[in-house]
């Protein structure tokens, strides 16, 4: 039985060895799969270096305890609402921080989706929940180490900070093939034996790395190309991420940082975070647990919710005054809501008819409230959205159309977003 503060959904960290392997032996699924037909939009999406923060809160957060109070009400709680930024916007006085900067970022109050537990909720509403095709969609991070590539950074275009194991998570990559899979630094740390022994200099690391590049050559005349080309590249990547070792080093973290950002392990992740963005990384998923609050949710909440305001705030303020938000989309969501009704353990249950999620940076307009729920929060009152309108907004906020862009699954062409759904147009810059 799960712990009712940590739902976790199913990943399972490999070894970099096993990384590597997993690529190879990945590569001949993947090897006839090419992933996005190309548009010349491309080449301009690329110049342009958007980078996506993505703030998973696994098992999730109650919209009442957060963005969408309803204090005073049957369902409301113990907890009081506070004026934000935005006249005549409140939200719970458990988001301070976030409440002073809603003029930078954005709320939609009217989600509302299909699945009702973890299990078929949490891997749908990262890759967008399009219709069934009888294939494995990509989560959103696969999709954009696609479509946008590393840059110049040289490093994983899709890194995940997570509490718990780490690897290389080729799942969440679907049919794209596991090349476009996660890199997951668990909790917070670097993939094993990256560092190489003192032993191994410079000169001898060069030899090794020239006798390898001869044994694949030799190698790759006998054998299909993608299946080479797999393995060259978790050497290529591995190669990078050796220059850039500091950035894998907890310990390395300025102490200054971590106090601003809360000094809770969600927030040290989310310092991590931005350091990977500075770096170049394009798409960086920060992952935190503890919210499937079946008992005990106002104290969970009035623990975790503050973790979140305190880090997230100063993640947008680190981004601004870094020239970087205008050019970051951030994104903070669950797999749903939580009941307005508090069951007999003084908990909320699953709840994905209304909920809320946020996003704010790169092609969003700020200080945007979009949708409403009924006097008790129960229900939307209005207009809702689905994940899939998510999907279309995120994607049209980096510049990519989604009406005009399909993936490319062995000459099968697949829409990157539901087809029957829209962006949120009033939520695009």
């Amino acid at each position: 039985m799960k712990h009712p503060y940590a739902c976790r959904s199913a990943e399972h960290g490999i070894s970099r060895r096993g990384m590597m392997q997993t690529l190879l032996g990945g590569a001949t699924v993947g090897a006839s799969m090419p992933g996005l037909l190309e548009h010349a939009f491309a080449d301009r999406v690329k110049q342009q270096r958007k980078q996506i923060l993505f703030v998973w809160l696994d098992g999730a957060m109650s919209q009442l305890e957060s963005w969408d109070p309803k204090p005073g009400t049957q369902f409301g709680g113990p907890f009081r609402d506070i004026q934000t930024a935005l006249p005549g916007v409140r939200v719970s006085e458990l988001m301070p921080n976030m409440a002073q900067r809603l003029d930078r970022f954005s709320v939609v109050r009217s989600m509302h989706t299909q699945f009702e537990d973890h299990s078929r909720a949490v891997k749908p509403i990262q890759r967008g929940d399009p219709k069934n095709r009888g294939v494995t969609y990509p989560f959103f991070g696969s999709a954009i180490a696609k479509l946008l590539g590393s840059g110049d950074s040289g490093l994983p275009p899709y890194m995940h900070i997570k509490p718990g194991s780490g690897g290389f998570m080729y799942q969440d990559a679907g049919f794209l093939g596991a090349r476009y899979g996660a890199l997951a630094l668990g909790d917070g740390k670097p993939p094993a034996n990256l560092i190489p022994p003192k032993e191994i200099t410079p000169e001898v690391n060069a030899a090794r790395l020239s006798l390898r590049d001869r044994l694949n050559r030799r190698f790759a005349e006998r054998r299909v190309p993608d299946l080479s080309n797999a393995y060259n590249y978790t050497y290529e990547i591995s190669q990078q991420m050796m220059k850039h070792s500091d950035l894998f080093d907890p310990s390395r973290l300025d102490a200054k940082d971590i106090e601003r950002y809360g000094g809770s392990e969600f927030g040290t992740h989310m310092v991590q975070a931005r350091r990977l963005l500075e770096a170049g990384v394009t798409f960086v998923k920060v992952t935190m647990y503890r919210w499937d609050t079946h008992g005990d949710n106002f104290n969970c909440h009035q623990d975790g919710v503050p973790q979140v305001d305190t880090a997230l705030a100063a993640m947008i303020d680190d981004l601004i005054e870094r020239g970087l938000y205008d050019h970051t989309l951030v994104v903070v969501m669950s797999e749903f809501g939580r009941t307005p009704k508090i069951n007999g353990r003084i908990g909320r249950d699953h709840w994905p008819e209304c909920w809320s999620m946020g996003m704010g940076g790169a092609g969003i307009k700020p200080g945007v409230i979009v949708g409403k729920t009924n006097d008790k929060g129960s229900f939307n009152d209005g207009k809702e959205y689905d994940v899939g309108h998510l999907f279309h907004t995120f994607f049209r906020a980096i510049g990519v159309d989604p009406e005009k862009t399909e993936y490319d699954n062995i000459g099968q062409p697949l829409p990157i977003a539901h087809d029957d759904h829209h962006p949120i147009e009033e939520l695009l810059a």
